[in-house]
């Protein structure tokens, strides 16, 4: 959705468990002018219980019943999901077809997601051959270390959004606060925006995101 001569594209993810959907009233709430906004559908139907519910890459759902029950977020920095790789290559890829197809490049799109579309938004971004023009985090964490400890260098200037809540129980708060603090380490250039609540986007984090974009 947006203009046809926008300026720039801001390509959002949605979390898993979601519809392809689910992150759509956002681009009218913001309301960005000269702005596009993108809604990619991850790949993978979970169906059953789930409907329309979709995801970048499976999770142990044992594993995260019992963080929800007993309030225990688990650190999955260590964690390599086995379809990371495919999905960095498709986001990559569309990146470059929607760059392509608007007659602009990659450094004029805002990368980002919420909770699991958050994290492929990180890795797409750590191994992308282009800069792009910014990183918005909703409620991220911290996966794949190995492999993104050696790259962080090349999130240096790269102007980031960051959100989480502090009540968080899926995605501990003080892991977000360790990937806040190796993004700036790394040379990114940071917004904070800590807030009282769970795993979630409050309308404040809209607003602040709002002004950030604008900003782009």
């Amino acid at each position: 959705m947006g203009p046809d001569d926008a300026t720039l594209t801001v390509v959002l993810l949605h979390g898993f468990g979601a519809p392809g959907t689910d992150l759509v009233d956002l681009g009218r709430y913001l309301d960005i002018p000269n702005t596009r906004f993108v809604f990619p559908e991850a790949p993978l139907e979970l169906g059953g219980m789930y409907g329309e519910a979709r995801a970048w890459w499976r999770l142990d759902l044992a594993k995260l019943e019992h963080d929800l029950r007993t309030g225990n977020a688990s650190d999955r920095s260590k964690e390599l999901p086995e379809g990371l790789p495919a999905v960095r290559e498709q986001v990559g890829r569309f990146l470059d077809e929607l760059a392509a197809k608007f007659k602009t490049t990659t450094e004029r799109i805002v990368l980002g997601g919420f909770s699991q579309g958050s994290m492929v938004a990180i890795d797409v971004a750590l191994h992308h051959a282009t800069r792009l023009a910014g990183l918005v985090l909703l409620s991220s964490t911290i996966i794949a270390e190995s492999t993104w400890a050696p790259l962080m260098t090349k999130a240096a200037g790269l102007p980031v959004f960051q959100s989480h809540g502090r009540g968080d129980a899926l995605l501990p708060f003080s892991v977000a606060e360790q990937l806040r603090d190796k993004l700036k380490t790394a040379g990114a250039l940071v917004e904070w925006h800590p807030f009282n609540g769970g795993h979630e986007i409050p309308p404040m984090v809209l607003s602040e995101l709002a002004t950030f974009l604008r900003s782009r």
